[in-house]
């Protein structure tokens, strides 16, 4: 009836439809029924119409439902009437013949929008902001995630076993209830698990040691070379016994947890043709005893044996492996073992600031390792829930935990899948009570994360295209709760403004209340922020996939937990350490979560803030015109003087004039413009994917991001390149050097170019 007074009203005020399109009849079951009517006397203006459409789409002040033409007269206005009338009767008695009385209304209505070729969307009144998030704050309760605790608490979850498919039907049930449509990704992997019979081991000064703890994707065999000691395994310890002028060439290498991951302290022993590499936890930083330690050693993510592209069964590669995979031995020894070894070597002492041990070690100092680890193929399932969005259905932030482990893994993927499910639990809730999200919600339960983020990675190469575009941003749940002294957030730039303005808004009474809203103060993000690294479970999806990405901990210090990866990981030593606080505090890490999701979906424009990459670039950029500088001023001819930085300058400044540029004609738009603001929120999507290199090799060089990736394309692997060449390292190559650094420049004149929108207006950044 509504529908009726308002058709008529707009008739008699004198604007006459060339165009009109409405509802005839809306079903309670959810499905929206359209008539589109063309008046006979307008057939012949039909082009007029669209044509003024056209100019109306640039027009931020334009309505939603209607096109207006001159022209009207009184019979017109009759004819009109009569038409809107008899249509309205009709449909009512149709409605009323088919359903009777009225129906419940389904948990997710549909879409309320009306749309054509030429009509934009119009979609149902939104609800206020402080409204969501008070939804979102009644629904999570503690209690609720002590049950889900319980629930999905197991001792035996590593990925692809039956306790892992267990989990797995779990959520899929939770997902069910919440009237999601869960569904299913099945991969076939390949990951490496400890030896069936036998194991692993060492063998020093006469005394063998069997080793329980291992590391996924080492090498395999027996070698037998002088101990070591390394320090952290970073490139900056090596550079420093290379200067002590100690040969490290088929050495065993005895380097400690921590600082960088395990992948990175193998693949930095190779470089320096170490023969095996033993890792352990040393006890100054890791209580915990002489537990095993468990891990992988692969420098990248997901699948080795099918690196760029997925393990699906029906996919047929020629076999290949990962450049990422280590060519020499890695394991895990306890921390009893590493003292009995360390105290036992000869040679210099060690360096002031690496510690209070003695000695670096010896050729003589033979040590044996063996590893005897087995290759298995793997079945495992990632598994999927939706919210659909109102607006925006086919644009989504995912939110994903992985639920396997080694061992109990409580800190590790209980926690975080118990907030995954409870916080869809609560969305769905919200949106029963009214709150109406622009865009769509994916929650994912990832497999085989302890191996490498393999099942989410998998799934982001099996998926790639259609996820362009479509995925705005990605949020982590892996070790969310592992202390209760400090909040710890590593993220894309892009949402560095968002995560300020959560840290100012969530609170959690009963805990701490000082701890976040702190940050807000002062220097927020020296207390905040810290590095996107490669063992971070969000890592590819923006180096890989250039989707914008958020991971964040409540943690005691900077150092990792010291139970991830060890039996110790369990409900009991973790509520130990929190003082009986997790659901406390898991509470507190759902609702900052929540709050950054919630966010994404309820504003017309995605909270994403482009200045903040031009701080980046411009940092970076900085770094390498004061090295191409310095060398250019030696003695020696390494670069030719033609060589300038001035052409990735400019590239940096089109960046920055085309961010300004864009906030600048949002800040002067009509936001209730439901097709202005989806081309805006696309050019702002295009933003993390364009700093992809398009000039490397996916299979090869996976983390093509060249602002936060790894690899020589990157402009942090240009500055590395330049610190090579001016120490006259015999692997830096300047002719390379220039290449790399054309195609990087390139790469962030491009994303300015795409920023900026029509090719017409290319030639003003």
């Amino acid at each position: 009836m509504d529908q009726a007074r308002s058709t008529i009203s707009k008739i008699f005020n004198g604007e006459p439809h060339s165009y009109t399109r409405f509802n005839l009849t809306q079903n309670m079951e959810g499905d929206n029924s359209h008539v589109e009517m063309k008046l006979p006397t307008d057939m012949d203006e039909e082009a007029g119409a669209n044509s003024a459409m056209e100019n109306l789409n640039h027009n931020s002040n334009r309505k939603s439902y209607v096109v207006y033409k001159n022209g009207r007269t009184p019979k017109n206005i009759i004819f009109f009437a009569a038409i809107a009338v008899l249509i309205f009767l009709i449909g009512y008695l149709i409605s009323y013949g088919i359903h009777g009385k009225k129906k419940p209304a389904p948990s997710f209505p549909p879409p309320v929008y009306i749309e054509g070729p030429d009509v934009p969307r119009a979609v149902a009144p939104f609800m206020n902001w402080n409204n969501v998030k008070a939804l979102l704050s009644q629904s999570l309760r503690t209690a609720d995630l002590e049950r889900t605790f319980s629930e999905y608490l197991s001792s035996d979850h590593r990925a692809g076993s039956e306790g892992d498919y267990t989990l797995g039907n779990k959520v899929m049930e939770r997902f069910q209830a919440y009237g999601m449509a869960p569904w299913t990704d099945e991969h076939f992997i390949k990951v490496q698990d400890p030896p069936i019979s036998g194991s692993n081991k060492i063998i020093f000064k006469g005394s063998e040691q069997p080793l329980t703890g291992f590391l996924s994707y080492s090498a395999t065999g027996s070698v037998t070379g002088g101990a070591l000691y390394a320090h952290y395994g970073r490139d900056d310890d090596f550079g420093l016994l290379r200067d002590k002028n100690i040969n490290m060439t088929g050495r065993v290498v005895l380097v400690r947890a921590g600082k960088i991951s395990f992948a990175e302290k193998v693949a930095n022993a190779a470089k320096v043709n170490a023969v095996a590499v033993l890792i352990y936890k040393d006890q100054s930083e890791y209580s915990i005893g002489d537990a095993e330690v468990y891990g992988h050693v692969h420098l990248g993510s997901g699948d080795p044996y099918t690196p760029g592209f997925p393990s699906f069964n029906h996919t047929q590669f020629p076999p290949i492996q990962s450049s990422g995979l280590p060519k020499i031995l890695a394991q895990t020894i306890t921390q009893k073992t590493a003292m009995n070894i360390l105290n036992q070597m000869g040679g210099e002492n060690w360096p002031r600031d690496w510690g209070s041990y003695n000695r670096l070690g010896l050729q003589d100092d033979a040590i044996t390792v063996q590893v005897n680890n087995v290759l298995t193929e793997k079945k495992i399932h990632n598994v999927f829930g939706v919210i659909k969005g109102y607006v925006d259905p086919d644009r989504y932030v995912i939110i994903g935990a992985r639920r396997d482990a080694w061992e109990a893994g409580f800190a590790a993927s209980t926690v975080g899948t118990s907030v995954l499910v409870e916080l869809a639990r609560c969305i769905t809730e919200t949106v029963k009570n009214g709150f109406k999200p622009r865009r769509s919600i994916v929650f994912a339960s990832w497999s085989a994360g302890e191996y490498g983020s393999v099942g989410a990675t998998e799934w982001l190469e099996g998926y790639l295209t259609s996820l362009s575009m479509k995925a705005f941003s990605y949020i982590n749940l892996d070790g969310i709760v592992t202390g209760n002294a400090m909040f710890k957030v590593s993220a894309s730039p892009l949402m560095y403004s968002l995560i300020e303005k959560t840290l100012k808004e969530v609170k959690v009474e009963g805990v701490d209340s000082s701890m976040l809203s702190a940050y807000g103060k002062g220097n927020w993000a020296a207390n905040v922020l810290e590095p996107l690294t490669m063992d971070d479970a969000s890592y590819p999806f923006i180096a890989f996939s250039g989707i914008p990405s958020l991971s964040f901990r409540f943690t005691k210090n900077d150092i990792d937990y010291p139970f991830f990866g060890t039996r110790l990981d369990t409900q009991e030593r973790l509520n130990m350490e929190l003082s009986n606080q997790t659901p406390l505090l898991a509470q507190r890490a759902a609702r900052f979560a929540g709050h950054i999701a919630l966010r994404m979906v309820h504003d017309h424009l995605l909270p994403l803030d482009l200045q903040k990459y031009d701080v980046v670039i411009r940092s970076q950029v900085s770094e390498i015109y004061k090295k191409v500088k310095a060398i250019q001023r030696l003695p020696r001819k390494i670069l030719p003087k033609a060589l300038t930085v001035q052409w990735l300058s400019t590239a940096s400044s089109a960046y920055n004039q085309a961010a300004r540029k864009l906030e600048n004609y949002v800040e002067n738009s009509n936001l209730e413009d439901i097709e202005m603001c989806r081309n805006i929120n696309d050019q702002v999507m295009m933003v993390e994917r364009n700093f992809l290199s398009s000039f490397v090799s996916a299979r090869d060089t996976p983390f093509r991001h060249i602002l936060l990736g790894s690899g020589p394309h990157t402009l942090k692997g240009l500055s590395n390149h330049l610190d090579a060449l001016s120490l006259d390292n015999p692997e830096a190559d300047a002719d390379l050097f220039q290449t790399q650094f054309a195609l990087a420049t390139w790469t962030i004149q491009g994303c300015a170019n795409a920023l900026a929108g029509s090719i017409w207006s290319l030639n003003e950044v």
